[in-house]
């Protein structure tokens, strides 16, 4: 009887002992459950990234129309001359021991002077400057000065003269130049005895 009533006292303490260690691992799982939206949201974009900044996804504006460019005409083949040109010229002279150097004009500048002239006068022209109007300012022939050309050897044209009927720098100078260029003969008694040639051709 005394054993058994010693067995009946420790049911109790065999009981509570069972109670406290029954489920060890139920406690963690409680403590820190995962919310539901948070693993809703993860199987439903698990690849998904944050927005690109706008910085990132701005693309630079575009010109509405592409710059146009003008055509020039070709210059001559280099040893190759055209058959005819016409062009414009601006003739700056001179007075040496009291002669001009261009007959009927009564001219007072030094030879000096009309270089000087002459080379800012194709300076302002190829910057831009109207060219007739140069002309018509400063040639010491008549304006607008204007004058075709056939090329040695070629048949004649009319209203155009032929190039050995002209003073030799109109022709070394013109039929080396490209439509719209503009180039200079210098004054040499034999080539360019009138003075100086500030030329252009424009045809």
């Amino acid at each position: 009887m005394k054993i058994l009533a010693a067995a009946v006292a420790l049911l109790p303490l065999l009981a509570c002992g069972s109670k406290e260690h029954a489920h060890p691992g139920e406690d963690s799982k409680s403590e820190s459950p995962k919310p539901a939206t948070e693993s809703a949201s993860a199987k439903a974009n698990p690849q998904a990234e944050p927005p690109k900044p706008a910085a990132e996804t701005a693309r630079p504006s575009l010109p509405s129309a592409a710059p146009r460019i003008e055509a020039k005409p070709p210059a001559p083949a280099p040893g190759v001359e055209p058959d005819k040109i016409k062009v414009q010229h601006c003739l700056i002279g001179f007075a040496d021991q009291g002669r001009s150097s261009v007959p009927g004009k009564p001219i007072t500048r030094t030879k000096e002077e009309a270089k000087a002239l002459a080379y800012d006068i194709l300076d302002r022209a190829k910057k831009g400057e109207d060219f007739d109007g140069l002309v018509k300012k400063y040639t010491d022939d008549s304006h607008p000065g204007i004058y075709g050309m056939t090329n040695t050897g070629k048949p004649p044209v009319g209203g155009y003269r032929p190039r050995t009927g002209m003073v030799p720098a109109f022709g070394n100078v013109g039929f080396r130049l490209a439509v719209g260029e503009i180039g200079i003969g210098d004054f040499d008694a034999t080539a360019s005895p009138f003075g100086w040639h500030v030329i252009k051709r424009v045809e």
